[in-house]
């Protein structure tokens, strides 16, 4: 386990050989079940059963539990070749899948079903299946301390999980987790969510950040391993999801397979709001009329990142605090949905900070610009501050090599309990700005961005994205400019001839 990336590869070399698996993403979704399985074994044997609890006893059947059918006792008698095969097809997946579960299963045990629903088993060559099965259990979880371990360094094995293939939007950077759990500033008996958690990492940083406070012991440790709430739509990253917090000692995690955005937005109660709300939401898509049709007529955007700021405003509780990464478009668009969006957002909600990101932050999985929004649901939004995080010094682009770190934040977090005007050769880094004047630019709110972007050589689908995200934001200052100039005039253009 001291060279992460050789035990994924190994682990990928073996399964190359397997004409059942095509391609890194099944690849991956065969590791992430496998050693779902593995980890949810060692909690049941060196924690659950060892615990306070009375007479614990696993969902799972005696015959398909870890130690029946995977661990090899180096006895000559492991199951493997077609024996392992027919097992884990007929076995071990109907048994999982169909699981009997009702309102009172405790969530850790009914989490074994909902991760099995969806997956799969790509394998068809039984003999590769058990040597991928012996390289997972080599990792040894003898007691608590070794689960531990094995969560402080599982992130690192998401990352090599996620740079084989095309599964980047997964995954948030650490650093970027943990500046906004840091600047969120979480109290101990406040609840988080994240409506598209992924791997979960604004949750683990969200523990993380928690588990600071010194009174997060005791009967507050368990608030603290039960504050959190999570909602994934793909089964990939759910299953990586759950098998993070259960490395981060969350026994119970409250993280559900389903679309945060296939309920009506105006049918939440207080029950499902939630005090703090970390996320960062997939941009780039477009989602289908009926998903539409769960929002009021005028914030129903195609863009999915667009729902997703509707669903978080509906769902933060009053007093409630949220930071959201959001792609530059949102900031810049001018059309119905966003302006309608952004109106909501100005005049129901605190909007006090946004903080301008640097290109290539989600290097290597895209190349658009994001920008962080914090906002609160206190009162609406008198004022908004604006601060550019400028590339490090002695950095061009941020690479899977030379990834950003937390400490390429600190300007900012300097500058957050100090703030200041900021201006360098002309252009404005860091100023205040009034609501009024928010919404004098008809809500186009790109401001203190990057004036000196060097030209990048991007792959052609990169490209073209980057052009027309530049064509957005041209058309957008064009549309202001001269919506100014026909009110000035006393023009209405939208009078015939």
């Amino acid at each position: 386990m001291n060279n992460l990336g050789t035990f994924v590869k190994r682990i990928r070399d073996i399964m190359r050989n397997d004409a059942g698996v095509n391609g890194d993403a099944q690849r991956i979704e065969q590791i992430a079940w496998i050693l779902f399985l593995k980890i949810y074994y060692a909690k049941e044997k060196n924690i659950w059963e060892c615990s306070d609890e009375e007479d614990y006893e696993s969902i799972i059947p005696p015959e398909c539990q870890w130690e029946e059918w995977a661990d090899d006792k180096k006895d000559g008698n492991a199951m493997t070749g077609d024996t392992l095969l027919n097992f884990v097809n007929n076995t071990l997946f109907p048994t999982l899948k169909n699981l009997n579960i009702d309102s009172s299963t405790p969530m850790k045990k009914s989490i074994v079903k909902t991760v099995f629903e969806d997956a799969n088993n790509y394998m068809k060559d039984g003999v590769l299946l058990r040597q991928v099965i012996n390289t997972i259990d080599d990792l040894k979880f003898d007691d608590y301390d070794e689960i531990h371990a094995f969560g402080e360094i599982y992130e690192s094995i998401l990352r090599e999980l996620q740079s084989a293939g095309s599964s980047g939007e997964f995954y948030t950077p650490r650093a970027v987790t943990d500046f906004m759990a840091k600047m969120i500033r979480p109290k101990i008996g406040e609840q988080m969510a994240d409506f598209a958690c992924g791997t979960g990492g604004f949750l683990t940083s969200w523990l993380s950040q928690l588990k600071k406070d010194k009174n997060s012991t005791g009967k507050n440790l368990n608030a603290v391993n039960s504050s959190i709430y999570g909602i994934e739509k793909k089964q990939f990253p759910y299953i990586l999801c759950v098998t993070n917090m259960l490395l981060n000692d969350v026994d119970v995690p409250r993280i559900y397979h389903d679309n945060a955005l296939s309920k009506n937005v105006l049918d939440y109660s207080d029950d499902d709001k939630f005090d703090v709300i970390l996320m960062n939401p997939p941009y780039g898509g477009n989602e289908k009329a009926d998903i539409k049709g769960n929002f009021p007529a005028d914030l129903a955007s195609s863009e999915t990142a667009d729902l997703f700021m509707s669903v978080i405003m509906y769902r933060l509780k009053e007093n409630g605090r949220a930071a959201v990464i959001i792609p530059d478009g949102f900031l810049f668009g001018t059309d119905n949905a966003k302006v309608a969006i952004k109106k909501k957002l100005l005049s129901e909600f605190n909007l006090h900070t946004v903080i301008r990101m640097p290109h290539s932050v989600f290097a290597p999985y895209t190349s658009i610009t994001t920008n962080i929004l914090f906002f609160d649901n206190t009162k609406p939004t008198e004022e908004t501050w604006f601060y550019r995080l400028d590339m490090p010094e002695g950095y061009k682009n941020f690479s899977k090599t030379k990834p950003m770190k937390l400490e390429h934040f600190e300007p900012a977090i300097t500058w957050w309990d100090n703030r200041e005007d900021i201006s360098i050769d002309g252009f404005d880094k860091a100023k205040k700005y009034s609501v009024q004047e928010l919404i004098d630019r008809n809500y186009n709110i790109d401001l203190c961005g990057y004036p000196h972007e060097e030209e990048e050589i991007l792959p052609p689908k990169e490209l073209i994205q980057q052009y027309q995200e530049k064509r957005a934001s041209l058309n957008a200052d064009i549309d202001n400019i001269l919506a100014q100039i026909t009110e000035i005039l006393g023009i209405d253009l939208t009078e015939e001839d």
